[in-house]
């Protein structure tokens, strides 16, 4: 891949309304849940944003957040110093956002890419996740 095509296609990739993301925000709206886009005022701008609820959730790509998966621990073969600080960093900035949204008291949820696969599995981990005394309207219970 020549240098101009390789910054071509990282310049197409996306940092928010990403399919993962999507695969989510579908699932939750369908459950009757209602959230918040990109809020800029909190640490890491989470995905979506539970405010009633003080809960956030990221959806985070396996390679670019260094997951324990197959995805996340592929190295790419060129520039591999870059790459390997980008990610590192990526992994501090994670978990410091985390322990700052926490400390404001938001529960955090990470779901990784790897993890969307299955609807039904997805759908109990969430449900479990933002189920409290706030129940959502018309939400479809998934046994």
């Amino acid at each position: 891949m020549s240098p101009a095509h390789r910054e071509r296609t990282i310049s197409r990739i996306r940092s928010v309304d990403t399919k993962p993301e999507w695969i989510v925000r579908r699932l939750l709206h369908s459950l009757g849940y209602r959230y918040r886009l990109h809020v800029s005022g909190l640490p890491g701008k989470p995905d979506l944003v539970f405010t009633r609820r003080q809960k956030v959730l990221f959806v985070n790509g396996c390679f670019w957040h260094s997951h324990s998966c197959s995805s996340g621990q592929s190295t790419p073969a060129s520039n591999v110093v870059f790459w390997a600080s980008k990610r590192s960093k990526t992994v501090a900035r994670d978990a410091r956002n985390k322990v700052y949204l926490e400390t404001l008291g938001w529960s955090v949820l990470t779901m990784w890419e790897c993890e969307l696969h299955d609807s039904e599995i997805l759908a109990r981990t969430l449900c479990d996740f933002l189920d409290d005394r706030l129940t959502p309207v018309g939400a479809r219970q998934y046994v």
